[in-house]
């Protein structure tokens, strides 16, 4: 009892009458009102009194990360001080290329929907604009209209991107952690390959090749609804050996196709379709929207890229501990943990409001409804199979569901190095960086197919260098336009890598068998680290955390 009191206490909410102190009146609402006021595992405050400035954080970041125009002794200043942003009210802006904007008014008007505006208030948007749009150029002639004429200090921006803390490393700081890119090159890698895509015969090209993902999607969802049918009304048909397989592909195809729906603009039915990005039991849209959209597309490899930290609870578990103890976690979030977050995601929507974050409680309600949809079909359906006594198929279904999708989330970049070899000096192209941080998949070597099956991970590189596009049968169209292009620019075009042959073995021995960090800390034998009172406990918080909705990704 004495540790379930502790997990809980650790996640309370916090009743924070006085939320305009640190937001603003149009301070995160919503979904980011429930990251911003809870009391983290390894905090002490909740997130949104975080804004003082770590002293910790490495002198490298302080200087290589700011815009020049910020870079000044007062700034620097600022960083290696604590300033007294908690005391006073965030300003209600927006920054890009070191100025201030404010966007409130724009937020309706956004075409790229009010999710993605409302949710990088208080952050720089510089990267986001110049690489999630088609053009541009007509994007910041938008943007002149809500300047407000000043530089941006590190009181307009949130230190932890109003984004649970447990998600960056310790001493992270937005201000000085995002990378800053050189945008203002006509030449850049990203223009010129924009240029050949704006062509009117790729862009009808690009156009057909969405058409046939959604296609392929809606046979996807029918075959999905139809194999559970089989193997619940006649299972002969479907023994498990084949059902749990199928359930697998099927599951990572459609998770595949919720990929490319989290890039889309948000707006009409694909906030509430994009929640299928959940079906294989690991992402939570509502989160990952911004998560994987917002921070890891733009800033991959950064200190801002929550995708690094994507197994960081599971690494404090004993080695041999971490298979068992993660699939009860990921079944505690099946029920209630995800109904315990979607929930309060909702109370506090009811609580503090939407009208700031979405315009209105009308144009938010799609992407609460689509989170609640999700919950109650992958519930629906481990109650179903209980029901009809084939409660097996579904778990051996589940547990392989869950730790192919789970290892494929990291198998696109070089998530198992401790440390980032990743150049983040300023000033480089942005499309070039992404290309070599990055790198393709291949499953079974069709590139069509493989599209699905790595969900959305085998075109990864133009996926990564074109993150506006809606669909990955897209990308591999305009992978030759990328591959060119690149290779005009000296960029070396790397072979795909095979999910089984060459990434599985590598991020099983590092995720599954390496030592606890409690184990390496204290040179602790294979024994010990298994045995040592303090893993035993966090192993059952682990569990704990699971069944309350914390630690989905």
């Amino acid at each position: 009892m004495d540790v379930l009191s502790e997990v809980l206490e650790s996640v309370q909410l916090i009743d924070r009458p006085g939320n305009e102190r640190d937001y603003g009146e149009s301070g995160a609402t919503g979904a980011a009102s429930s990251a911003a006021d809870l009391v983290y595992p390894g905090e002490s405050e909740p997130l949104s009194h975080v804004s003082e400035f770590r002293p910790e954080v490495k002198a490298r970041t302080a200087l290589t990360a700011l815009p020049e125009v910020v870079r000044t002794p007062e700034a620097i200043a600022a960083m290696q001080g604590p300033p007294e942003v908690a005391s006073k009210q965030m300003s209600n802006v927006w920054i890009y290329d070191g100025e201030v904007y404010d966007l409130s008014d724009f937020v309706k008007k956004h075409p790229g929907g009010e999710f993605f505006i409302g949710r990088l208030r208080n952050r720089d948007i510089t990267t986001l604009v110049n690489v999630l749009h088609r053009n541009p150029a007509k994007v910041k002639k938008v943007l002149k209209k809500y300047a407000l004429g000043r530089k941006a200090t590190p009181d307009d921006f949130h230190p932890k991107y109003n984004a649970p803390p447990f998600l960056f490393r310790d001493g992270f700081d937005g201000w000085r952690d995002t990378p800053q890119f050189d945008f203002h090159k006509d030449d850049q890698l990203l223009n010129r390959i924009r240029t050949r895509l704006n062509q009117p015969e790729m862009k009808a090209k690009i156009a057909r090749m969405d058409t046939l993902f959604d296609v392929t999607t809606v046979v996807l969802t029918i075959a999905y609804i139809l194999v559970q049918v089989l193997r619940l009304t006649a299972p002969q048909f479907m023994p498990v050996y084949l059902f749990a397989p199928i359930m697998m592909a099927l599951r990572i195809s459609l998770a595949g196709a919720g990929h490319y729906l989290i890039h889309r603009a948000q707006v009409g039915f694909n906030k509430f379709f994009s929640h299928v990005f959940d079906i294989n039991y690991v992402p939570m849209a509502f989160v990952v929207i911004d998560g994987h959209t917002l921070m890891h597309h733009p800033h991959t490899q950064s200190e801002v890229d929550v995708k690094r930290n994507v197994f960081t609870a599971m690494m404090d578990l004993p080695r041999y501990y971490r298979i068992p103890l993660h699939t009860l976690h990921k079944l505690g979030h099946v029920f209630p943990g995800m109904f315990v977050r979607s929930f309060e995601m909702c109370s506090y929507a009811v609580k503090h409001g939407v009208k700031d974050f979405y315009g209105s409680w009308q144009r938010g309600l799609p992407h609460y409804l689509g989170m609640l949809v999700m919950r109650f079909l992958l519930l629906g359906e481990l109650v179903l199979f209980w029901m009809q006594g084939d409660l097996n198929a579904w778990l051996i279904q589940f547990c392989l569901t869950l730790w192919i999708s789970t290892f494929m989330i990291v198998a696109s970049h070089d998530f198992e190095e401790e440390e980032s070899t990743a150049d983040l000096s300023q000033g480089q192209d942005w499309a070039t960086f992404q290309i070599k941080n990055s790198y393709d998949l291949t499953m079974i070597g069709n590139k069509y197919v493989d599209c699905f099956l790595s969900a959305g991970l085998s075109p990864h590189r133009v996926h990564h260098v074109l993150p506006f596009q809606r669909s990955g049968f897209a990308n591999i169209a305009g992978e030759a336009i990328v591959r060119d292009e690149a290779e005009k620019m000296g960029i070396e075009w790397l072979q795909p890598k095979n999910f089984f042959g060459d990434r599985l073995p590598i991020m099983a021995k590092h995720y599954l068998f390496s030592p606890s960090r409690l184990a390496k800390e204290n040179n602790l034998n294979v024994l010990a680290e298994h045995v040592n009172p303090q893993a035993l406990r966090t192993s059952v918080q682990y569990i704990i955390k699971g069944v309350i909705g914390i630690g989905s990704i």
